[in-house]
C-alpha cells in the first residue's frame, strides 16, 4: 500500500483526482491507472483504492453491485483518495442520473456506436447551462457535493466542468462513427472494450489480443481521441497489458480486477497446496 497522502479532489473547484491524472498522461506524463471492482461491498472499495490508484471504477454493467452497492462504494473510493468512476448498465439517462447523484468523478456508458448517442450521454450528463442548454440532468445531488469537498451551491457550479463523460467504443457501428463520436462536444474520453468489439467484428471475444481486425479499430480509436484533443482508455487485466497500452498512447488503463485477482490467487495458492501435498 503506497504510503504517499492522496485526495481524491485536488483543487478548491472540485477538479478530481482522475481529471488531474489524465491531463498528466496527456501531458506526457504517467498514464491514469485504476482498478476493476464488480464485487459489492465498501470494505471491498475501500481497501482496493487505498491501494494507490488513480482511480477505481464500480462495474454496475457486468459486476453484482446493486444500486445502493452503488452509492456505498462510489464514496467508500472517494474516502480512500481514488477517484470513483461508475459503468452504468445501458445508455438510460436514469442509470446514469444515479451514478451522478452518488457522486461519481466519471461516468463509464457501454456501446457508444453514434454521434447523435454521443449528444444524448451529453445531455444527460449536463445541468442546463448557457454552454449546455439542452443539459436535462435534475437539479437534486444531495449526496454529490461531499464528494467533491463542496457544498451545494459549488457543486452545481462546478460538475459540468468536473465530471468525466467517458464512452466505450467496442461495436463494428462504433468504430465506423469513431471520428463523429470523438469529436462531439462534451464528450472527454473514448474508452475500448476489446472483448465486445471482437465479438462485434465476428471474431471469439477472447481472442481479441492475436486478431488483426481489432488491433486496427484499436489503433483507429486511438487516433480518433488524440485528433480531437480526447482522453483514451483501454480495459487491461494484468500489469502487462495496461502497461503495454500505455505505451501505445493511451491516457488511462486498468491493471485488474478484483473477481479476477480472487480466482488467480486462491487457485495458484489450492494448486501449490495439492502440488506439495503430493509430493512423497
Amino acid at each position: 500500500m503506497s504510503s504517499e497522502l492522496r485526495t481524491a479532489i485536488v483543487s478548491n473547484t472540485g477538479k478530481t483526482r482522475l481529471r488531474a491524472s489524465l491531463e498528466r498522461a496527456q501531458a506526457g506524463g504517467q498514464p491514469s491507472v485504476g482498478q476493476w471492482i464488480d464485487f459489492p461491498g465498501y470494505t471491498l472499495a475501500k481497501t482496493v483504492a487505498g491501494l494507490g490508484f488513480d482511480w477505481v471504477l464500480v462495474d454496475c454493467e457486468h459486476g453484482n453491485i446493486s444500486d445502493n452497492e452503488m452509492y456505498l462504494a462510489v464514496g467508500a473510493i472517494a474516502s480512500a483518495g481514488a477517484s470513483p468512476i461508475v459503468r452504468v448498465p445501458a445508455n438510460e439517462a436514469w442509470m446514469i442520473k444515479r451514478a451522478l447523484d452518488a457522486g461519481a468523478h466519471g461516468i463509464m456508458i457501454p456501446m457508444c456506436e453514434t454521434k447523435e448517442q454521443a449528444v444524448a450521454i451529453v445531455n444527460a450528463m449536463k445541468y442546463p447551462s448557457a454552454q449546455w442548454p439542452k443539459g436535462f440532468r435534475g437539479a437534486g445531488a444531495m449526496f454529490a457535493p461531499a464528494l467533491f469537498e463542496q457544498n451545494g451551491r459549488d457543486y452545481l457550479t462546478n460538475s459540468n466542468d468536473n465530471i468525466l463523460v467517458i464512452v466505450q467504443i467496442e461495436t463494428r457501428l462504433g468504430v465506423e462513427n469513431v471520428e463523429d463520436i470523438a469529436k462531439t462536444d462534451g464528450i472527454d474520453a473514448l474508452f475500448i472494450g476489446p472483448n465486445d468489439l471482437a465479438a462485434s467484428l465476428g471474431y471469439f471475444a477472447l481472442d481479441h489480443a492475436k486478431i488483426e481486425e481489432v488491433q486496427v479499430a484499436t489503433a483507429k480509436i486511438l487516433k480518433a481521441a488524440k485528433d480531437a484533443g480526447k482522453f483514451s482508455g483501454h480495459f487491461g487485466l494484468s500489469g502487462e497489458i495496461a502497461a503495454q497500452r500505455a505505451k501505445q498512447g493511451f491516457e488511462f488503463v486498468n491493471c485488474g480486477m478484483d473477481v479476477l485477482a480472487i480466482q488467480a490467487w486462491m487457485g495458484s495458492e489450492f494448486a501449490k497446496m495439492k502440488e506439495l501435498l503430493a509430493e512423497k
